[in-house]
């Protein structure tokens, strides 16, 4: 037995999973292996403060660099887990360096969706630290032409606005924001980059994305239109990076597949993070998070089921955009719902939708009432049930236990 735990990947959930072995009590050694060329840091802010310029990257670490050697975490940066044998519990690093393990986390993260077409120049992704500079310097120049009306889509819109850039953004769905939020609120999303003259197209179905020598970008859709820009920013998503998993044979569909307690196909292996499939009992499938805070509960689960602790918190997704000084903030599932009420108002923004199903709270959307979105998520997961005159009076706190029936556990 070699005593050592090694985390491939220092993101969100790998960092934590790092802290929480310590935390823990955990004695042996914690190898934490990350690609980047700096220590673990807050992503939610590379497409808001770090492009804005309004922080610089050592104001968003998540620890300071000291910390993890005081803490005993060798912290191995711009370094890659290359190769596992799984029989032998042994890794081999981007370095050539062999590792033996006990028991190995995979936080591997998801890398930026790329067009098949996808010119090498003035077209650009936002993922890392690594991405800020090109398309900070491309924002400066020029108009910029946003492919995709997701959370990053729509903050970096906000962010080249508020530096002075035109910005007109393709999408391919019928609404903004629509995997997050649903239709009421994608409006108000589209009114609000309006009043900031940022105009999102809907439906558009692009047949090709072209670099035109010195002029720019040209976008086509399949119905003929065209829209000419400086440059453009792909933001469409995210594909879990499950290379490394497929090369040892550890089970892979859409994310590397772990069970409840985040145990991969392989023995000691583990996923975490937005790379993992989950079963996830309360919806009875297994499903892959992308949001920061679903990657910190992760992290901490996972670190705790390596060290065979039973995990009993039941994590509801999560998260937040700011966009134009506007906070936004969603928990649960927002798409499964079959009534949605609103208390307080959409017009002023600020408001908490209530996605409900059968009576049951599934997911909750706000703006302005953060304390809304912290009884959400606790009802979500007690699978709280009221009548719809209960759920919509305002009179009465959201989390009032006097309102609530939690069905019985048979």
């Amino acid at each position: 037995m070699t005593d050592r735990i090694v985390i491939a990947g220092a993101g969100a959930a790998g960092a934590t999973a790092a802290r929480t072995l310590r935390a823990e009590g955990y004695t042996g050694a914690i190898v934490l292996v990350g690609a980047e060329h700096h220590g673990p840091y807050r992503r939610p802010m590379v497409s808001k403060d770090l492009l804005a310029g309004t922080r610089e990257i050592d104001r968003c670490l998540l620890e300071p660099e000291k910390s993890w050697a005081e803490r005993d975490i060798e912290l191995r940066v711009a370094t890659r887990v290359a190769d596992i044998d799984t029989d032998r519990r042994r890794l081999w690093l981007s370095t050539g360096e062999p590792l033996d393990y006990d028991a190995l986390l995979l936080a591997t993260g998801a890398r930026a969706r790329r067009l098949e077409q996808h010119p090498p120049v003035r077209v650009r992704s936002l993922r890392g630290v690594a991405d800020i500079a090109p398309l900070r310097a491309a924002i400066e120049h020029g108009p910029l032409l946003i492919i995709g009306a997701g959370l990053v889509g729509l903050e970096v819109a906000a962010t080249a606005r508020g530096l002075g850039a035109q910005v007109r953004i393709l999408h391919a769905g019928a609404t903004p924001l629509d995997r997050t939020v649903p239709p009421e609120i994608s409006a108000l999303v589209r009114d609000l980059h309006a009043e900031h003259d940022v105009q999102i197209e809907n439906d558009v179905r692009l047949a090709e994305l072209e670099q035109i020598d010195s002029r720019g970008v040209v976008a086509t859709a399949t119905d003929g239109r065209t829209w000419t820009a400086y440059s453009a920013l792909v933001a469409i998503g995210a594909v879990p990076d499950t290379a490394l998993a497929r090369t040892a044979g550890i089970a892979v569909d859409n994310g590397i597949l772990v069970d409840e307690e985040y145990r991969t196909s392989a023995a000691d292996v583990y996923a975490a993070g937005d790379v993992a499939n989950r079963f996830n009992p309360l919806l009875g499938r297994h499903e892959r998070g992308e949001h920061w805070n679903s990657a910190l509960a992760e992290g901490k689960a996972a670190a705790k089921s390596i060290l065979g602790q039973q995990i009993t918190e039941v994590d509801i997704p999560w998260g937040w955009s700011t966009q134009y000084g506007v906070n936004l903030q969603f928990a649960g599932w927002t798409s499964a719902y079959d009534e949605l009420i609103v208390r307080g108002s959409l017009d002023a923004r600020d408001f908490t939708a209530l996605a409900l199903r059968d009576g049951a709270l599934v997911g909750a959307v706000s703006i302005g009432r953060p304390r809304d979105i912290r009884a959400a998520r606790d009802l979500i997961a007690t699978g709280a049930v009221r009548t719809t005159a209960a759920w919509a009076d305002e009179s009465t706190d959201l989390a009032d236990p006097a309102r609530i029936s939690v069905p019985a556990v048979s």
